[in-house]
Parts: C-alpha cells; sequence; structure tokens
C-alpha cells in the first residue's frame, strides 16, 4: 500500500505554466520510478493532449459525478510507464453546476478521490485545477493534501498570488479541509535577460520565503513545442534546459512532500 499524496496545481490566472508544469512533475516523478495519477479538471484538455490522449466524451471526472460512471471505470493509461490520467472533455464545463446542485458540494472531489486512495496504487494524484475560482477548483483544493501555485516571472501575476493563498487560509480555518498546505510556489516562465524577471522573484522571496521553491522553470523553446508532439518536454527533449528543470523541480518537490 503506497500513501498517497494528492496534489492540486492551481491558480485562478491562466497562462502561468499550470498544466506544463502538471505533466512535466508527472513525467519526471515518473522517472524517479513513482506511480502518478493525473487528473485533468480543465475542460481544455490541455494535460490530456499533453501527455499524448485524445479527448473523448464520457470520459472526465463529469461522468462520476453525475454518477453515470464509477471512477475506477475513466483512469486510463498513457503512453508514458508509471503515469495514468482521468482525461478532460469540453463536458466538465458543465461540472459547476452538478456539483453545486450536490449537499456538501465541497467535499464531492474528495468522495470521488476517496476509492482512488484507499487502493493505494499511486504515490501521487496531481490534480491540474482550472484558472478560474469556481466550485469545481474550490471543491478540488477541498481534496487536496497540498497545492502547488505556478506564478509566471511577471507583475501582473502577482496581484492573483495572494487570493488563492487567502483561498486555502479559508478552506483551512473553516474546517472545511484542516491539513490542507501550500507546499510551494513555482516560479514559471522566467527570462534571465530581463531585469524585471529577477525583480519579480526576489520579491515573491521576500514576502513568502521558503514556500517558493528553490527551482525556477525557464523561459523554452522545447517546452512550447512538446505539447503539440503530445509529450512533455522531460520526454521529448531530456537534454533541454527546460527538461533539466522539471527534473530539478520534482526532485525538490519529492523532498518537500516527504515522498521521495
Amino acid at each position: 500500500m503506497r500513501n498517497t499524496r494528492v496534489i492540486a496545481i492551481a491558480n485562478q490566472k491562466g497562462g502561468v505554466g499550470k498544466t506544463t508544469t502538471v505533466v512535466n512533475l508527472a513525467a519526471a516523478l515518473s522517472g524517479m520510478g513513482k506511480t502518478v495519477l493525473v487528473i485533468d479538471l480543465d475542460p481544455q484538455a490541455n494535460a490530456t493532449s499533453g501527455l499524448g490522449l485524445q479527448r473523448q466524451p464520457g470520459a472526465s471526472l463529469y461522468a462520476v459525478l453525475t454518477g453515470a460512471k464509477d471512477v475506477a471505470d475513466i483512469i486510463q493509461p498513457t503512453p508514458y510507464e508509471g503515469i495514468n490520467i482521468i482525461p478532460s472533455e469540453l463536458d466538465l464545463a458543465g461540472a459547476e453546476i452538478e456539483i453545486a446542485r450536490q449537499e456538501n458540494h465541497l467535499a464531492v472531489v474528495r468522495g470521488v478521490l476517496d476509492r482512488v486512495l484507499t487502493a493505494g496504487v499511486f504515490d501521487y494524484v496531481l490534480m491540474d485545477c482550472p484558472p478560474s475560482l469556481g466550485i469545481l477548483m474550490t471543491s478540488s483544493l477541498a481534496a487536496a493534501d497540498g497545492i502547488v501555485v505556478t506564478m509566471q516571472c511577471e507583475y501582473y501575476a502577482m496581484e492573483g498570488l495572494s487570493v488563492i493563498t487567502s483561498l486555502i487560509d479559508q478552506l483551512r480555518d473553516n474546517g472545511v479541509n484542516p491539513g490542507i498546505r501550500l507546499e510551494g510556489i513555482l516560479m514559471t516562465m522566467f527570462d534571465g535577460r530581463t531585469r524585471l524577471a529577477t525583480d519579480v522573484v526576489n520579491e515573491v522571496r521576500a514576502h513568502f520565503g521558503a514556500k517558493v521553491y528553490e527551482t525556477v522553470i525557464p523561459r523554452n523553446v522545447r517546452i512550447s513545442e512538446a505539447p503539440s508532439f503530445g509529450q512533455p518536454v522531460v520526454f521529448y527533449d531530456p537534454a533541454s534546459r527546460g527538461a533539466e528543470a522539471y527534473r530539478a523541480f520534482a526532485a525538490e518537490f519529492a523532498r518537500r512532500v516527504g515522498n521521495d
């Protein structure tokens, strides 16, 4: 039996490297001999395609939330050893309405995950949360042991950081998820040629201290290319700067979580 850790990768702002981090963290962890379940909770299904799968109607968590399927029926293998996925589809956009109709809607995703956790098959469950503060994201955070916030190295991205950290505090303080913790903040799309990127990283470190990962993900053309081939950059170009950064991040992440 494995001690499965449920980690949400989240930011209510889009375009901050959230999905890229999910697929590459999963890939790097699998390279460390870990088993990973990715749950794609974004109707855009970018994590699904980024791991080499096509959208399939009825294959997402939506079917479980509506009672049409059991969670075990929708877990699919990916082309990569050690990585499984619950894919997404456009219908998942309707999950907000379905969850809202249910009693104790903040516990819905956790209820779905209970069977996965009881099985003890995976070392990590990584949830790619939608870029919004809706019910689906909040319910996902309520189901998580920890949260990794991805943040682009730009000042506009800093404005949303306090929003999600406040949400984490609310979920903890209100008793919805007393054990939830901010695992860390991952700075992404770092361009070392600009003073702005360095200033943003320094300011976030000054405010959040050790919660900011030492690893910084650079802007890298290979990271941008990899999704079009349905591959994490860790597999697409293992020698690239982007792949090296995500492997370093995975090692740091595993140490912090205590599941290495």
